[in-house]
């Protein structure tokens, strides 16, 4: 009965802290703080009172993060759909790619600069900071939509340009921790992950509609686990053959997203608050691993607070304002996709993966990310409906995808 007890203990704070963190949901209602922060800063201060919780190691942390990610880069494609992403592919493409590589050239200049990180380390702290982040840009949306295509191209991006910066961190630290290793590794790794990923994100979508369309299951809620058990097998699949999961994922989310399917609104219901969890569990568990008390003493809040800024207003306008010229925005629409590139569990996921590679000066660089993550959630979350406002950016309340689904049935 002893265990039966010890589990019961588990289940209940288990249970509760996803109560607390429903709840925590409805307090951002009141005020104007995104979720993911709440969420983030919570985990981090109860790990510190209470250190029993400090229990998680990096690695269980890499893991549950990348099983979140897939849940909310599914579940993201799906919300773009693929017409809405094909309004401004080149655009988001420009962005996911080219602009993910000039802001983690910036940020590698400025920590190496500025802050003396070697030229790999520092190329290691711009890969981790690069991409910006899905569930923090959905969470901070929530049910509200931008009009025009900024709306659009900030989601997309915030999609397509993970799977780069994943892909990106994977070859610096493939050339930081083998020698003779060059440049042309970090290279060769980003064709790989990004050719592969996208082949088998489309072969999956191909799969998984005729059986969405064709095949029927004895009960309808069913019908989102296939789609969920297909999700996780294109990532796997993509995975072993040395591709991006996640690209594969996210593409394979984005063609099913548009397509007409039975039982379309429960799928998207599904996976949409499967996609809410999936973001408490992330920022809870990343939380958890962040000694709060260590962090004055390596100087990584002051470092982590300057890199925000030159994040925000430096490595960001430069890499994304010269790609943005081409596009039919207003300069307001264009100031507003600067700014609204928020970061979140990506970067620090990236950063655990340096940790668990070994990378020189790896525990310094995911002090700092926390730090960044943590002003990029809090200040750029919190006055993104304030700036979309100042800018002429209109935001509106839009209906949840799953009524209209059931309302075109």
């Amino acid at each position: 009965m002893g265990e039966l007890t010890d589990f019961g203990l588990i289940v209940l704070l288990v249970a509760g802290s996803f109560s607390l963190a429903l709840a925590a949901h409805k307090l951002t209602e009141l005020f104007p703080v995104p979720a993911p922060a709440l969420f983030l800063v919570l985990a981090a201060v109860a790990s510190d009172v209470w250190p029993g919780l400090q229990r998680l190691s990096t690695v269980d942390v890499e893991r549950i993060a990348v099983v979140a990610l897939v849940a909310i880069l599914f579940d993201g494609g799906m919300q773009v759909g693929w017409p809405r992403f094909r309004s401004a592919a080149a655009t988001i493409t420009a962005l996911g790619v080219l602009g993910t590589f000039a802001t983690a050239g910036v940020i590698t200049l400025a920590a190496h600069w500025f802050f003396d990180f070697g030229w790999t380390t520092a190329g290691i702290l711009g890969a981790a900071l690069a991409p910006t982040d899905p569930a923090v840009m959905f969470s901070v949306l929530g049910r509200r939509e931008i009009g025009g295509r900024s709306g659009t191209i900030l989601e997309g991006e915030s999609g397509a340009n993970d799977p780069v910066g994943i892909a990106l961190m994977i070859g610096m630290l493939d050339f930081a921790t083998h020698e003779g290793a060059s440049f042309w590794t970090v290279v060769r790794e980003f064709a790989i992950e990004m050719s592969v990923g996208l082949a088998i994100g489309v072969a999956g979508a191909a799969l998984l509609l005729p059986l969405m369309r064709y095949v029927s299951l004895p009960n309808e809620a069913l019908y989102p686990i296939r789609t969920l058990a297909i999700a996780g097998v294109v990532y796997g699949v993509a995975s072993v053959a040395h591709g991006s999961g996640f690209l594969a994922v996210f593409v394979a989310g984005l063609l099913v997203g548009s397509a007409r399917v039975p039982y379309k609104g429960e799928i998207e219901r599904f996976h949409t608050s499967l996609a809410s969890l999936a973001e408490i569990v992330v920022f809870v568990a990343l939380g958890l691993t962040i000694d709060l008390g260590s962090l004055p003493g390596r100087a990584v809040w002051l470092d982590g607070l300057l890199l925000a800024l030159i994040l925000a207003f430096v490595a960001r306008p430069l890499a994304v304002w010269p790609l943005l010229l081409p596009t039919r925005l207003r300069v307001g629409e264009r100031l507003f996709v600067v700014w609204g590139g928020l970061k979140g569990a990506v970067p620090i996921l990236l950063a655990a993966f340096a940790v668990i590679a070994g990378a020189d000066g790896a525990a310094r660089i995911y002090g700092i990310v926390f730090v960044v993550v943590l002003f990029s959630v809090v200040v750029q979350g919190t006055s993104i409906p304030f700036v979309a406002r100042r800018l002429g950016v209109p935001m509106q309340l839009r209906e949840p995808r799953g009524e209209l689904a059931a309302q075109r049935r």
